[in-house]
């Protein structure tokens, strides 16, 4: 029996927000990240909105399953999954194109998560309604706020200060390449937004000043957690002897060598916690994980690729289970990913470490009232029904149009690296 309340409608819309130069082990970001907004709307004129990926295969996918929802209860959670599930298949790969996948990207961009993705993406909208019809914001729904308030890190770029082609003014952040400029950068940062923890995303330039970085924030910031990234860019050896380097300053280390095979390498010669947004990324690589004895003890989730803020409770279980840390990585995102995040971390008991965001890199928003504040480096939780947050209309019409006008279509970070080194491979690990 059809109600009211039904889903009557789904809107898919691409947009396109200024990105800065921001360097990291595949290249440079584009001047231009992409991302979707997601409408479902009831009978009754409800709209639960959402924000993911905004490459063209995810509009794809997204596009082929939303009349799916079609007459689906926005309560019917399970049912939305099956139906996804059904008609969102990602495309037959041979063997060797799914393990070049698997080091090579992003676990965002594999074609593993398509269907993890579209669920996710329909889920919180799904959520964002049902709390409006219950009155309750989406943290009740999830089983009630753990804590008040969630902790963010400041998250450091080397970076260029300037696109080198320019279709807009340049940031104001400037170029950060030295360790000077990346404690100016840190310094910045936290001054305004008063994180309380530090990340730097390294895998960019040569490891050895990379690691000065790091010991110039430790010097400039005694005190404060301090974690690496570098995505999986530097050998074993490599990755060792930097970590030698930062005895005693570093809180955990990401990601630094390819491969679960080659974290495990490091974990059984170093006494730092490794964290991974790039190994343990589903729960069948949970699983590998802990069969091979848990060499990686920080899981860095994203609702995004896991599936949802359900599936991200579920892994946030098993993290207890097996006595590991859990905390969330990011991507370039807007408030409605953020708001989303602050939800789900607020829900999960276990969240052992301030969570990443890029939120400071982006100066453009979609949500009515503007940018998100941060209180002393955290989120506090929103009380009202739903996510707590609406679509700016206007604003959403401007950033469609700069999709519409950019011509980024797929992110590429190669790509626009080599337009600045022609040489530039992007051979993972490179040092």
């Amino acid at each position: 029996m059809s109600t009211s309340h039904d889903i009557r409608h789904v809107r898919i819309t691409p947009i396109a927000f200024r990105d800065p130069p921001l360097l990291n082990a595949a290249g440079i970001h584009e001047p231009w990240a992409l991302r979707s907004i997601i409408e479902i709307e009831t009978a009754s004129g409800l709209v639960g909105i959402n924000e993911s990926y905004g490459d063209l295969p995810m509009l794809e996918a997204l596009a082929k399953a939303a009349p799916a929802l079609t007459g689906l209860s926005p309560w019917a959670l399970n049912e939305m999954e099956t139906r996804v599930a059904a008609l969102v298949t990602p495309p037959k790969m041979t063997a060797s194109e799914f393990l070049g996948q698997q080091v090579s990207l992003a676990p965002g961009t594999h074609v593993s998560k398509t269907v993890a993705k579209v669920i996710s993406a329909f889920e919180v909208a799904m959520l964002d309604l049902q709390g409006q019809m219950a009155g309750a914001p989406v943290v009740d729904l999830l089983g009630g706020a753990a804590r008040e308030s969630v902790p963010f890190s400041a998250y450091l770029f080397y970076k260029y200060a300037e696109h080198i082609e320019q279709p807009y003014a340049p940031d104001a952040w400037g170029e950060a390449l030295t360790p000077d400029q990346l404690v100016a950068q840190a310094r910045r940062m936290i001054d305004q937004y008063g994180f309380q923890s530090i990340k730097l995303k390294a895998g960019a330039l040569q490891p050895e000043q990379e690691a000065d970085g790091i010991l110039a924030l430790a010097k400039a910031f005694p005190g404060t957690p301090l974690r690496i990234d570098p995505n999986g860019n530097w050998t074993v050896p490599t990755s060792l002897k930097i970590v030698q380097k930062l005895k005693g300053v570093l809180e955990y280390y990401e990601d630094p060598a390819p491969g679960l095979e080659g974290m495990a390498a490091v974990a059984r010669e170093c006494d730092v916690p490794l964290a991974t947004n790039m190994v343990v990324t589903d729960f069948a690589e949970f699983r590998r994980n802990a069969d091979m004895g848990c060499p990686v003890k920080i899981v860095l989730s994203d609702h995004h690729y896991w599936g949802g803020l359900r599936a991200t409770q579920r892994l946030s279980t098993l993290c207890r289970t097996f006595d590991l840390g859990l905390s969330m990585h990011s991507n370039s995102h807007l408030g409605i990913s953020l708001v989303a995040m602050t939800h789900l971390c607020a829900s999960v008991p276990l969240l052992t470490y301030a969570c990443d965001t890029h939120y400071p890199w982006q100066d453009e928003e979609i949500v009515e009232g503007g940018r998100l504040r941060f209180e002393q480096g955290s989120l506090r939780v929103p009380t009202t029904p739903g996510l707590g947050v609406t679509l700016d209309r206007e604003a959403l019409a401007r950033l469609h149009e700069n999709y519409l006008r950019c011509g980024i279509r797929n992110r590429d970070d190669l790509g626009q690296m080599q337009k600045y080194d022609p040489s530039f491979t992007g051979r993972q690990p490179r040092y």
